[in-house]
């Protein structure tokens, strides 16, 4: 296998050497090349011979030195350096099943990729995997490796994956915890499906594979408005939700006194079904679980106290309007209130999105969309400026998820938009105009 090349940085280890764009990289010091995984790993050695094969289908090895971490130039025409892996399951609780139609082609694919895991933090079902790949992970010393597990009951997770091998592959977790790999967990939970009894099979499972196993992030089941045609599910209660904070402090409290720490966490979702106070920033240690929604509460509250405590601004004449999905509503509007009371002529409006695009079930301000923030802020006084969660755009920042872009919305209200940057101090530079 070769893996072409789609562009060579000027001046660069293999620009002098005068390899160029539409060659292709066959080995790295004598090993296949197949993915970005080979490419990284072998390039990690100080003495280089690649071996590329020319566009007119010459072959030639190039030798050169270079220090360890240095990039030595090369450019492919995908950072995976083949094509993304799809998912092979079919979740009963997939959230790309329960999306509207019209929406950009890209939200409907489903990754399932080890790859992506190593270098983006996603989760990967296994699935996908066989023991050869398993095998090259290890060798290659790939940590950590983020795991949706959903449940550690093999015939469960078969029905709840719809995918013969999803029972199987979970040996592949004690493949990786023996050998040293740094593993998080994800479980999805499913009322009166994985909870429960199997929660705890699941929890005490898991807690075998310390110290490997790092976090385990337990997550409600999201539902949209759009699940026809798929499995019956529903929603977590108060009542439910705080079984499954109970079990996870239950478990975590045995787990502690062995090994004197947790590793268990619900999700900041949880707490808000259950109507239960977010714990505080003790309980979450270094956050480990922050991508699901774990302790993300309390950190933005954390850090946009710390940034108001130093913040040197005490007199502002400034009106702006905040919009938020309706579960971090009550948090930004705390956090805007406080802001207030520092900064005299600082005029905060928060507003709650209500999502119609997924259904009133979806509260997170990463699916909040364009039209439904028009839909919320109709007839309101913005001020001087619109300021938007960052999460709720594609990577690249411009457009949300009903395919309007961030100008659009601009010119519909008659405002400036601007985008809120990460974290509590990103929010508090947000709310006062800053950079």
């Amino acid at each position: 296998m070769a893996v072409k090349i789609s562009s060579v940085d000027k001046g660069s280890l293999c620009d002098k050497k005068k390899i160029a764009a539409g060659d292709c990289v066959i080995t790295v010091n004598g090993n296949p090349v197949k993915d970005v995984l080979d490419y990284r790993f072998y390039l990690n050695d100080t003495k280089i011979t690649l071996e590329i094969r020319k566009e007119n289908g010459k072959i030639k090895k190039y030798r050169f030195r270079k220090s360890e971490s240095e990039d030595i130039g090369l450019n492919f025409e995908t950072y995976l350096m083949d094509k993304q892996h799809a998912c092979k399951n079919k979740c009963i609780f997939c959230f790309i099943d329960q999306l509207p139609k019209g929406l950009r082609d890209s939200l409907y694919f489903k990754d399932d990729d080890d790859r992506l895991s190593f270098l983006f933090g996603n989760y990967v079902t296994l699935t996908n995997l066989d023991d050869e790949e398993v095998e090259r992970l290890i060798k290659m010393r790939i940590s950590p490796i983020n795991i949706s597990v959903h449940t550690m009951n093999p015939q469960l997770r078969v029905e709840m994956m719809k995918n013969s091998r999803s029972g199987e592959c979970l040996a592949y977790i004690k493949k990786f915890a023996d050998a040293g790999i740094d593993i998080n967990a994800q479980l999805v939970l499913c009322p009166g499906i994985n909870d429960g009894k199997e929660l705890e099979f699941s929890l005490k499972s898991l807690f075998e594979y310390y110290p490997a196993m790092k976090s385990i992030a337990c997550v409600p089941v999201g539902i949209t408005a759009h699940r026809q045609n798929l499995p019956h599910l529903e929603s977590y209660n108060r009542e439910s939700a705080r079984r499954v904070i109970e079990t996870v402090d239950r478990f975590n409290r045995e787990f502690e006194k062995i090994h004197g720490e947790k590793i268990a966490y619900a999700s900041d979702e949880f707490y808000l079904i259950a109507e239960e106070e977010m714990p505080g920033e003790d309980y979450y240690d270094d956050y480990p679980q922050l991508e699901n929604g774990v302790g993300m509460w309390t950190l933005m509250k954390e850090e946009f106290s710390h940034a108001l405590e130093n913040c040197e601004i005490t007199e502002l004449s400034r009106k702006v309007t905040l919009v938020t999905g309706t579960a971090a509503f009550p948090l930004i509007e705390e956090l805007a209130g406080k802001a207030m009371e520092k900064i005299t002529g600082l005029d905060i409006q928060v507003v709650p999105v209500i999502n119609h695009l997924f259904g009133e079930t979806v509260t997170v301000s990463g699916l909040i969309t364009g039209g439904d923030i028009i839909t919320a802020v109709e007839g309101k006084e913005l001020g001087e400026e619109l300021v938007i969660p960052p999460n709720c755009l594609r990577k690249e920042g411009d457009m949300f998820l009903d395919n309007m872009t961030v100008d659009e919305l601009s010119e519909k209200l008659g405002v400036k938009v601007r985008t809120n940057a990460n974290g509590g101090d990103g929010l508090l530079r947000a709310m006062t105009g800053g950079e």
